[in-house]
């Protein structure tokens, strides 16, 4: 391992898309990085330099404990957690199988809370920290067979800026970035083939969608503020996205 100077950065969903893109990110950016997925193989394959990947499901809260613990004794104490890891099963509420949204809720929710509950302690007994939760724009504004998804990105805004504003005087940040339609393996979820012909059909419409890079440098951007600059919300999407 080299000499780590800079702090630890935690980032889950890190095997594919958006979070290999930060993890490549911020390990250019010269962070120690502990990479949470369940490929671990796929995020062992970036070869980052002083990281760490641990195969984690993130509605177990426990393990996210134990691996943060395994990786601070490694690397010294969380200074940012990203909260990536999330499914995207679009579909009618009255056909929908409704174990999909338990499972959007209990990935997209749960593992979100699971992550802030691991570090947020000692980010506010050390007063320092940032804690930024990947949302969506669909956590502002509702779109057809988005409604359960929807519900959880609604979600995730309200309870990152509720959080916000209870740790603020203790200098812990946190910040929601909310990109619109993004080149992910995130629509590979849904299981309706029709919802998602329509959604390419969109993407091309629009002459393509914004790469996960895009979303990684807005994260970058938000973290190497001053810690006494606490940018809030990032919304992000194609130029040609209307809604």
């Amino acid at each position: 391992m080299n000499q780590v100077t800079k702090s630890l950065v935690v980032i889950t969903g890190a095997s594919s898309g958006i979070g290999a893109a930060m993890a490549k990110s911020f390990s250019a950016a010269g962070h120690p990085l502990l990479l949470l997925a369940r490929r671990v193989e796929a995020m062992q394959a970036l070869e980052l330099p002083n990281s760490l990947s641990i195969s984690v499901d993130v509605t177990d809260a426990a393990a996210i404990k134990t691996a943060i613990t395994q990786a601070e004794a490694q690397f010294g104490p969380v200074g940012c957690l990203i909260n990536n890891a999330g499914i995207m099963l679009l579909g009618q509420i009255d056909v929908q199988d409704p174990n999909e949204w338990s499972r959007m809720l209990n990935i997209n929710v749960m593992g979100v809370l699971n992550g802030i509950h691991a570090v947020l302690a000692d980010m506010k007994a050390r007063k320092t920290g940032t804690i930024i939760n990947i949302s969506s724009v669909a956590g502002r504004k509702t779109f057809p067979n988005h409604a359960a998804y929807c519900a959880t990105k609604f979600a995730v805004h309200a309870l990152t800026e509720n959080i916000r504003e209870e740790v603020a005087m203790d200098d812990v940040r946190l910040i929601t970035i909310a990109p619109g339609a993004v080149e992910t393996e995130l629509l590979s979820h849904t299981t309706s083939d029709d919802i998602k012909a329509g959604y390419h059909d969109w993407k091309e419409e629009m002459g393509g969608v914004i790469a996960p890079e895009n979303v990684a440098a807005a994260a970058l951007f938000a973290w190497q503020q001053p810690q006494n600059v606490c940018v809030r919300e990032i919304v992000l999407a194609p130029t040609r996205q209307q809604p």
